[in-house]
């Protein structure tokens, strides 16, 4: 077997085992055709390399042949003369991506076996085939080839709930390990053994160490290097970074969970369908019943995911812990009754967001915390998950009455993004809102109410098999064919509606109030993370519904059942305040003046949004002094380096040390210093590099300094060369460019020299050691052909 079709059998076996990391993502038979689709490919370079076709060509009729196989299968009806790719073909393959990235973002692992998906993964991993198969038959360099298989490994790693099983790193191992060693098998097949690391052995030596057994030692060599230089390096990545990102494996008992602020509703899902069912928090105070727990609040929906929307920096927290009123609120907080509670969150959930009821008043989270004004969600500002922290907050007991809500105006919107009906959003979904609020007389609260009722009591059926997301097509799908789907469809089938009939809506993310426990206590469980729908209304600001029917969520709020209410003209006089539990009288709120009701600070207390220093200018100092003691290490090792040398005692050690510092301060200038040239011959080389003959006459004595010291064997000698040696350094340094001695400074190449030697002194180690294995072996298991007579 010739050497090129070694390394591409070898190149074929690492995709194809590398692949195997993405069946936990992907479903259906994509792995089988992959396969062969990467078969083909490698047959077709094998063949076209066999017919000495020039080296450029292979890559390009490669890449023609998986254009063609790709659309022959799964775009045919596209192709020109049912054979050739044509504009449309193209078109169809970036749609069907698109398609695939769209059900990537909202759907959890393992992914439907949907054509595009399908279409998507065979893609992706016969074009990694292809890239590998380049770069190691064609470019001749295999190592490399190891981050193309990395990259297949590392992405679902980071986004498989519960991270990737560990076995699932062997396979991809192997296929490195094994195409590292057809590479070498073939490089030894034509150069014969390597010998120049093991420079003292004997090159007859008969017994050889294989060149599989060498590449899994560097390769493992070079992983504990890794292990331990990482986490010394970066010891302070947040979680997400890497692996726990949306939902790796957590500590303790069963699997952790997460929110990401990238795709909440996502996550949500996750934790719902299969995550463990471990306790996420425990609450003491607030109502006796419990209360629900919010993490963010998506306001931003384009027809494909509801998201948070762009906004901007977020505000400290005060000293005292205050945060703003109530976006929307017009009344008098002093006059609403508060209540005190204290959050207990598990080490398991990961997420940046704190869960708070809505809205909070005050929470004892400060130093590296912040809230947005809009939306009251308390976030970490430097990655930290809110998992492990305990704190204390007031919350606002905030309850207002139906009639309230039902006389409150109309019309007004809170920001740019609550009110945004997505254009492509399904005609029958516009006429079913309007149906379905056709009785409310205009009136927003009758509207919500409608909505509520429709979901709450009608053919809709709660389930969590309702995997499809949140986007137009599954919403189109969830309210006008199956009706079934669990909150995530409930809450933004609720709030799409409401945007279509006139009322501003956002969804919110947190958790139900738990089952009671002991002494007061509420524990809440991943099971419990739920989705609300929250709707505007002046005076009043945002206002939770539940349209998740009862099999899920038991009650709805006291505020939205219509029964009772009267119809009344609204007007802007003052109105009867929110209703608080155990009050029958409550005081006065005024209606706010502005009829956008835009959330600003008018009326709350003075918010401290800190200084320069404390909003990001003392990470910008700490992170600029940090690359700037990371550039000056090469500089202070060898500043250090060389003040050791020049303070060494006179004799032999002391010579060598000065010849070792003028060795390093030419290589720091760019001269030519030669490892294989005697003493003499460097200093009659460094006399014509010196200008000066005081200089000159100094590097002679140098020079002879160390053969007397080498070679004279003389164990006692007592010899200075310390002012010889500033000599010779100050003159090479004086004629140098001034561009080429601040380089010396800042990156002296005599490192370089020196990461080489290690190198070569670790190469020549594990030489040593394959050596002695393959000894050890020869003797335990000896040859037949010795046992031949």
């Amino acid at each position: 077997m010739t050497g090129h079709v070694r390394i591409s059998i070898a190149a074929w076996g690492a995709t194809v085992l590398g692949s195997l990391v993405l069946t936990p993502v992907f479903s259906g038979p994509f792995l089988f055709i992959s396969a062969i689709f990467c078969a083909i490919i490698t047959g077709v370079g094998i063949g076209l390399q066999n017919l000495r076709v020039p080296r450029f060509v292979v890559p390009a009729v490669q890449l023609v042949v998986l254009v063609e196989l790709l659309s022959f299968f799964f775009l045919r009806d596209t192709l020109r003369f049912g054979l050739l790719p044509w504009r449309q073909t193209v078109v169809e393959f970036n749609q069907q991506m698109v398609n695939a990235m769209d059900s990537i973002n909202r759907f959890s692992a393992p992914l439907p076996p949907d054509s595009h998906l399908t279409l998507f993964a065979i893609s992706v991993i016969s074009a990694t085939g292809l890239l590998i198969h380049l770069i190691a038959v064609q470019l001749k360099q295999a190592a490399w080839a190891g981050l193309l298989l990395l990259t297949m490994y590392t992405v679902p790693a980071a986004t498989v709930h519960g991270g990737l099983p560990a076995l699932l790193f062997i396979p991809p191992a192997i296929g490195y390990i094994v195409l590292l060693s057809a590479e070498g098998r073939t490089r030894l097949s034509r150069w014969g053994r390597r010998i120049s690391g093991v420079s003292h052995l004997d090159a007859a030596e008969p017994v050889e160490a294989s060149a599989l057994g060498q590449a899994g030692r560097r390769i493992g060599l070079s992983v504990v290097a890794l292990a331990a230089l990482v986490p010394a390096l970066l010891p302070a990545l947040p979680e997400g970074v890497i692996g726990n990102g949306l939902a790796g494996a957590g500590t303790g008992v069963g699997s952790g969970a997460s929110i990401s602020a990238t795709d909440p509703m996502l996550d949500m899902g996750k934790n719902l369908k299969r995550g463990d069912n471990v306790t996420a928090m425990t609450y003491t105070g607030g109502p006796a019943e419990g209360t629900y727990l919010r993490l963010t609040a998506l306001d931003l929906f384009d027809g494909n995911t509801w998201r948070i929307s762009p906004r901007q920096g977020g505000r400290k927290i005060t000293g005292n812990g205050d945060l703003t009123s109530p976006p929307g609120f017009g009344g008098d907080l002093s006059k609403v009754p508060t209540s005190k509670m204290q959050i207990d969150v598990s080490r398991i959930f990961r997420s940046q967001f704190a869960p708070v009821p809505y809205p909070v008043h005050s929470i004892s989270l400060k130093n590296r915390w912040q809230y947005d004004a809009s939306s009251l969600d308390v976030v970490s500002t430097n990655g930290q998950v809110v998992g492990g922290q305990k704190y204390s907050l007031t919350t606002y007991d905030l309850h207002p009455t139906a009639q309230q809500l039902h006389d409150s105006d109309s019309g007004g919107e809170p920001d740019q993004f609550t009110s945004d009906v997505p254009p492509r959003t399904d005609p029958k979904i516009r006429k079913l809102a309007q149906d379905v609020t056709s009785g409310a007389q205009g009136n927003n609260f009758e509207k919500a109410a409608a909505l509520q009722a429709f979901f709450r009591k009608g053919d809709f059926v709660y389930s969590t098999e309702n995997g499809h997301g949140s986007g137009m097509k599954a919403l189109s799908d969830f309210l006008l064919v199956n009706k079934s789907g669990y909150c995530e469809q409930f809450a933004t089938g609720m709030a799409l509606m409401a945007r279509i009939v006139g009322i501003p809506a956002r969804v919110g993310i947190g958790f139900l109030p738990g089952q009671p426990g002991k002494n007061g206590e509420h524990v809440v469980r991943m099971h419990d993370m739920h989705a609300w729908p929250e709707l505007y209304f002046q005076g009043y600001g945002w206002i939770r519904f539940e349209p998740t029917p009862s099999a899920r969520a038991p009650k709805t709020p006291d505020w939205t059942d219509s029964t009772g209410v009267t119809t009344n003209t609204p007007s802007t006089a003052p109105t009867t305040a929110v209703t608080t539990p155990g009050d029958s009288e409550t005081p006065d709120i005024s209606k706010p003046r502005d009829p956008r009701d835009v959330p600003d600070t008018s009326g709350a207390g003075a918010v401290d949004t800190g200084n320069w220093f404390s909003n990001g200018g003392g990470k910008a100092i700490g992170l600029t002094l940090g690359v700037i003691l990371l550039l000056c290490i090469p500089w202070l090792i060898r500043v250090l380096t060389r003040r050791k040398r020049f303070a060494r005692a006179p004799g032999r050690a002391g010579v060598e040390g000065l010849w070792a510092e003028i060795r390093d301060t030419t290589r720091d200038l760019g001269l030519d210093w030669s490892d294989t040239a005697t003493p003499r011959q460097l200093g009659d080389w460094l006399v014509s590099e010196l200008p000066d003959e005081v200089a000159q006459a100094a590097a002679v004595r140098l020079a002879r300094g160390v053969e007397a010291v080498r070679y004279a064997g003389l164990r006692d000698l007592q010899i200075d060369l310390r002012a010889d040696a500033r000599t010779v350094r100050k003159s090479l340094w004086t004629q140098a460019k001034l561009v080429r001695r601040w380089r010396a400074r800042l990156l002296p190449p005599s490192w370089r020299w020196y990461l080489n030697r290690g190198s070569s002194e670790a190469s020549d180690l594990l030489d040593e050691f394959d050596l002695a294995l393959a000894r050890l072996r020869s003797l335990v298991l000896p040859r037949r052909g010795r046992h031949a007579d």
